[in-house]
């Protein structure tokens, strides 16, 4: 699945110019005249990266799956879903790969993250909104695990690369927890993830896939604590 290792040297100029240049046009008339640079600037490197990703990314965890494949793989589509939305854009304006736990059958499952975007290029790792009954479990577990989980941040390489547990959160504690709680902030957070910048410049280099796994390896308090709260193994 992972394919060769050898073929990523970096992401392509044009890979940044087709966002910037698509963000101006975004829409079907340009991205149709452009759809085979897309395929060659953006989906051709983006498989060669996932692919370069896939034995550093087996060395932090064997759980994760790096899948090369334009579609149904890590690589995000780039077709935005506009059915409900009021921003009818029909392309997204960056590009992006998660690598999922095999165990988990969406974007909400535990995953690591790369995020490629003109002027904004970071990567890291989490749990993106998960459902109620996932949500409340991680919850319990920070909540019956507390040294565990203030141990997840308390690491140099994990401070000094993230700063501290990220997303979004409820504006009163949830149902069922102490408002008292010494870990109420985190316990009100409806995601749990972190990301360490980087740039275009970096992610032009070949060294790019081993720089994202090495956050990918910062992020492992993170991760492994979310896996076990989760029941699935890291």
């Amino acid at each position: 699945m992972a394919g060769p290792t050898n073929s990523f040297r970096g992401f392509p100029q044009d890979f940044f110019a087709f966002f910037r240049e698509l963000k101006e046009r975004n829409d079907r008339a340009w991205f149709e005249a452009n759809k085979e640079r897309f395929k060659a600037s953006v989906q051709s490197p983006m498989s060669d990266f996932i692919a370069a990703i896939a034995a550093p990314l087996s060395r932090v965890s064997k759980e994760f799956i790096a899948d090369p494949r334009p579609n149904g793989g890590s690589m995000f589509r780039i077709y935005r879903d506009i059915r409900f939305s009021k921003d009818k854009r029909p392309y997204k304006e960056h590009g992006a790969c998660q690598f999922r736990h095999r165990l988990g059958r969406d974007v909400h499952a535990p995953g690591f993250y790369v995020h490629l975007e003109p002027g904004e290029v970071f990567f890291g790792g989490g749990l993106w909104m998960p459902e109620a009954d996932a949500l409340f479990k991680v919850r319990s577990a920070i909540a019956t695990k507390t040294p565990a989980w203030k141990k997840v941040a308390s690491g140099n390489d994990f401070a000094r690369r993230f700063g501290r547990v990220e997303g979004d959160a409820l504006t009163r504690p949830p149902k069922g927890f102490d408002p008292d709680h010494p870990a109420i902030s985190d316990l009100k957070r409806k995601s749990f993830h972190v990301m360490q910048a980087s740039s275009e410049k970096a992610a032009q280099s070949r060294g790019f896939a081993e720089e994202a796994a090495a956050a990918f390896k910062g992020a492992s308090p993170l991760m492994k604590f979310l896996c076990e709260a989760l029941d699935v193994p890291f």
